[in-house]
């Protein structure tokens, strides 16, 4: 499997670690006790397009939104991660 980052290209998926899902969003520190087990341990796993956080290590280093579908794997879209509140603390612009 390939990716296409937006600022480096099309690199192997050697270069890139998956960060788990960009559509779960993290409880308010003074949730309740269930909303903590179903934020840490219940994960739908969904058949079709799903997004994940991807993070460019082996590259420029840039947290990714990536589009996939679960059942043939086939890469939709690459974004920059800049409205994704889990990458926000380490969004890097592409360098020119």
């Amino acid at each position: 499997m390939r990716l296409k980052c937006p600022c480096c290209g099309e690199r192997g998926l050697e270069e890139f670690t998956y960060r788990g899902d960009a559509t779960v969003r993290r409880p308010a520190p003074d949730a309740s006790h269930q909303n903590w087990v179903d934020y840490v341990y219940l994960r739908d796993n969904p058949a079709g397009p799903h997004r994940e956080l991807w993070y460019h290590g082996a590259g420029c280093r840039s947290w990714l939104v990536v589009t996939r579908d679960t059942r043939t794997h086939e890469i939709l879209e690459v974004s920059i991660a800049s409205d994704t509140t889990r990458a926000t603390s380490h969004i890097q612009e592409c360098a020119p």
